[in-house]
């Protein structure tokens, strides 16, 4: 069995305002991430995304940080990072980010129009970190090359419908307190 499916099933599960939460090395950082966890991901990203004309990797703060700065030493690859700060430089780009429990205004430095990316993150859920993401991406005039995310919470996103199809590595659903896993080798 890899880690991360081991790791997933062993996962403790929390609620935010009716929203069931599993708590992961990955999407949390609790418990500590392992290096051996980390290294499996980032090979299995490497293997299912689409890199070959990539120019920048993109992730939102904070959990996808970890994980697309392990692809980007991997592949050489640069990092753009989404931040939760405004700095005001020129060419920034504000985006409204709405998950399952909070909403925060993330701003976008550093992609340029004509700029191939692969957006990156820990977790798809609600999808709603994404397609702000990705409507600021088009917004920009960046071409995304790619979706990826780590784990799949399953069920209805707000990608859904859209021209991205999200890779995932593993799918899961929490049911009875428990992580389920719905589909182990993702999506994609």
């Amino acid at each position: 069995m890899d880690q991360l499916k081991q790791s997933l099933l062993e996962a403790p599960i929390i609620e935010k305002d009716g929203y069931h939460y599993f708590v992961h090395p990955i999407s949390d950082g609790i418990p500590m991430l392992e290096p051996t966890l980390l290294r499996e991901i980032v090979i299995k990203i490497i293997r299912k995304a689409d890199l070959e004309n990539v120019d920048k990797i993109v992730t939102p703060a904070a959990m996808g940080i970890h994980i697309s700065t392990a692809v980007s030493l991997m592949t050489d690859i640069p990092l753009v990072v989404i931040r939760k700060r405004k700095y005001g430089l020129e060419g920034e780009v504000a985006l409204s980010q709405q998950t399952g429990y909070s909403e925060n205004e993330m701003y976008i430095n550093n992609v340029d129009e004509g700029d191939r990316v692969l957006l990156l993150d820990d977790v798809l859920s609600t999808g709603g970190t994404m397609k702000a993401v990705t409507e600021a991406l088009e917004y920009i005039g960046a071409e995304v090359v790619d979706v990826c995310a780590v784990i799949k919470k399953v069920g209805a996103n707000e990608l859904d419908g859209t021209d991205y199809q999200v890779k995932t590595l593993i799918n899961v659903d929490v049911v009875d307190g428990e992580v389920v896993i719905a589909d182990e080798h993702g999506d994609g």
